[in-house]
């Protein structure tokens, strides 16, 4: 039985008073948790989140990495600056990278990879816009972005991938993919998983990234192919971040 995952995306939201408020309203309310739970801070906040979640339940993500090793890459983050500050996991092809930075399947393929390689596990993010969706081309550009990676590293490095399905419409907007239209998105990624392994199609955890919050989350966890959320709006309030880890 898959694990349910909840991994909350801070994106460009911080201050070190407000990171110490919410780290440690999160840590208050952990006792009951079965989940796992991961924030993805902004990078320069990670020492902090470090210092703060030490002997706790929570791990630590980070949201983006760069390809190289270490260079004259102003701005950027390495994977070995990520796992410097105990980080485990990172957040790759978010949507956000992908529209506003020009991120192709090929780039995000190569950040799993170079995640991978360093021992750090990939959030993956895939999902489609509103005019793909409307098109009827869900299953075309999800099926593209699975396959980028696919064929880059191959279909057993998902056994240490996390999928993130990310319907872009619904990101941000309040608007939320109805379960049964999240589950069969996720039933669709699963299949395709399938179709080169059945097994790793079974044990890799797919979370929903279209705005879940405390009113849905239990609804959306309770779907078949739903393994957790990745959460943006809803993970910078403590409380509601916490109803959500319960939910699962």
């Amino acid at each position: 039985m898959r694990q349910v995952i909840v991994a909350g995306n801070w994106k460009m939201n911080a201050s070190k008073e407000t990171v110490n408020t919410l780290v440690m309203g999160i840590l208050a309310g952990m006792a009951d948790v079965k989940s796992k739970v991961i924030v993805c801070a902004p990078a320069p906040y990670m020492s902090q989140v470090e210092a703060l979640i030490t002997h706790s339940q929570l791990n630590l993500g980070a949201q983006d990495l760069n390809v190289n090793a270490s260079g004259a890459f102003t701005g950027e983050v390495s994977a070995d600056m990520i796992k410097d500050f105990g980080a485990q996991y990172v957040i790759v092809g978010h949507s956000e990278r992908r529209s506003l930075y020009g991120e192709t399947d090929d780039v995000v393929a190569h950040k799993v990879q170079v995640a991978l390689d360093n021992g750090l596990t990939p959030l993956f993010c895939i999902g489609e816009t509103l005019d793909e969706r409307e098109s009827g081309n869900m299953e075309n550009v999800v099926s593209l972005q699975i396959q980028a990676v696919i064929d880059l590293v191959g279909i057993e490095a998902f056994k240490n991938i996390i999928i993130a399905y990310e319907p872009v419409w619904a990101i941000g907007t309040g608007v939320t993919a109805t379960p049964q239209q999240a589950q069969d998105a996720h039933a669709f990624i699963r299949s395709m998983l399938a179709q080169n392994n059945a097994d790793i199609a079974q044990t890799c955890s797919i979370l929903y990234g279209g705005s879940m919050n405390p009113g849905n989350a239990t609804e959306l966890l309770g779907c078949e192919d739903i393994d957790g959320g990745l959460i943006g709006g809803a993970s910078l309030k403590s409380d509601d971040f916490l109803q959500i880890c319960k939910a699962g």
